[in-house]
């Protein structure tokens, strides 16, 4: 009889635990009734906790919890309407556009806000440096790039329907900029510019395109903004304690296991040991790091297959971060067959095949969940369970 050890991922504890188990013995005993299942409870043993019950969370000491959320200042309201536009740069345009347009048409021979705007922006275009000297605080490209984004946005010529020409004019220059730094987070830029650096940009920007300097009226686009960002922005300071404390034992367990892995990998081995060949071990995510740790740095010959699902280990090997082993240096000969299983859209899952050919065979098995749903679905995916019943002796 093969005895499949269950090796969970970050986060999870009793009694989620116990649901897990149940779920993927029964998906197990299906294809392969007389494998027997056991647990390896790694994370109430060596799982992160918060030791002194959250005192490194801020606001969330004893001298603070039920007491008033404070007044939300002008700069918290800026850094909260900010924060809506960097996930939607164009957010005030479609706003200002869906608003009721003057009626009537264009004088003669006015030209269109829009045109113009359209206008002056492909004149930075042709005119790269002084591009990157509006927007000195980010690589010339990504403003390139923002430009060619608002000409091509619909949303420029709807507002423009609304908006007069001055705030169409600083809301184009706020829209840039809200792409641009957008932009270089998303890629990874190790530097954002203060508030006041980056209006100082809208405002040259802005009168750039044809406004005046931007005052404090942006029409309903503004108001808007203004009664919705704050409300976000408190709900989410109001719930960071729960947030943190829901979510800290996932990236608590990553953290404590990088920093001082041996009690867990001293675990699994210990419980391997006292079980009968042939063993497989059956990891998901964080599990699937500290079975290939374990199996690299133990030897236990017991075991045939390791199976991961959704795991970083090929990731942190490749960048020096998996504490058994570096790369180029490879698995130990007494290694075991490997059979790793990835979701495609599963972000924080990787491929091993590539840089272990002698030992891992990648399966790529879809869920039809979008990240990071899918990081979760491999445990009531029928597929999974088929891949590692053929593979079972």
């Amino acid at each position: 009889m093969t005895t499949v050890v269950f090796v969970h991922g970050t986060g999870v504890r009793e009694p989620a635990l116990k649901t897990l188990i149940s779920r993927v013995d029964e998906g197990l005993h299906r294809v392969a009734p007389h494998a027997r299942l056991i647990a390896c409870d790694w994370g109430s043993a060596h799982g992160a906790t918060l030791a002194a019950n959250g005192a490194s969370i801020p606001g969330d000491d004893g001298r603070h919890r039920g007491a008033r959320a404070p007044a939300h200042t002008g700069d918290q309201a800026r850094a909260a309407e900010w924060e809506l536009l960097y996930n939607d740069p164009l957010a005030e345009l479609r706003l200002i556009g869906a608003a009721d347009a003057p009626s009537g048409p264009l004088p003669p021979h006015e030209v269109p806000a829009d045109t113009a705007i359209r206008h002056r922006l492909t004149e930075l275009l042709a005119d790269s440096g002084k591009l990157e000297a509006m927007l000195r605080f980010t690589a010339a490209s990504h403003g390139e790039q923002a430009v060619l984004s608002l000409l091509d946005a619909p949303e420029l010529g709807e507002a423009a329907r609304s908006a007069e020409a001055d705030t169409l004019a600083e809301l184009a220059a706020r829209a840039l900029v809200a792409r641009v730094l957008a932009d270089a987070s998303e890629t990874g830029d190790p530097l954002c510019p203060t508030a006041d650096d980056r209006d100082e940009a809208i405002a040259v920007l802005t009168a750039h395109l044809g406004g005046r300097p931007p005052g404090s009226e942006r029409g309903p686009a503004r108001f808007l903004l203004r009664a919705v960002a704050p409300l976000a922005s408190r709900a989410a300071v109001r719930r960071r304690s729960s947030i943190t404390r829901a979510t800290h034992p996932a990236a608590g367990d990553i953290l404590r296991y990088l920093a001082r892995g041996d009690a867990h990998r001293t675990h699994l081995a210990d419980l391997i040991r006292t079980q009968p060949s042939p063993v497989v071990l059956l990891c998901h995510s964080l599990g699937g790091v500290i079975a290939v740790d374990t199996l690299a740095t133990h030897s236990l010959p017991q075991v045939t297959l390791l199976v991961t699902a959704g795991s970083q280990a090929p990731f942190l090997y490749e960048t020096g971060a998996l504490p058994s082993l570096r790369h180029p240096r490879p698995l130990p000969p007494s290694f075991p067959a490997w059979l790793n299983i990835y979701d495609p859209r599963d972000l924080l899952a990787f491929a091993a095949q590539p840089l272990f050919p002698a030992h891992a065979t990648d399966v790529p098995l879809s869920s039809g969940q979008p990240f990071p749903y899918a990081h979760s679905a491999y445990w009531t995916n029928p597929a999974l369970y088929e891949a590692v019943a053929r593979r079972l002796t």
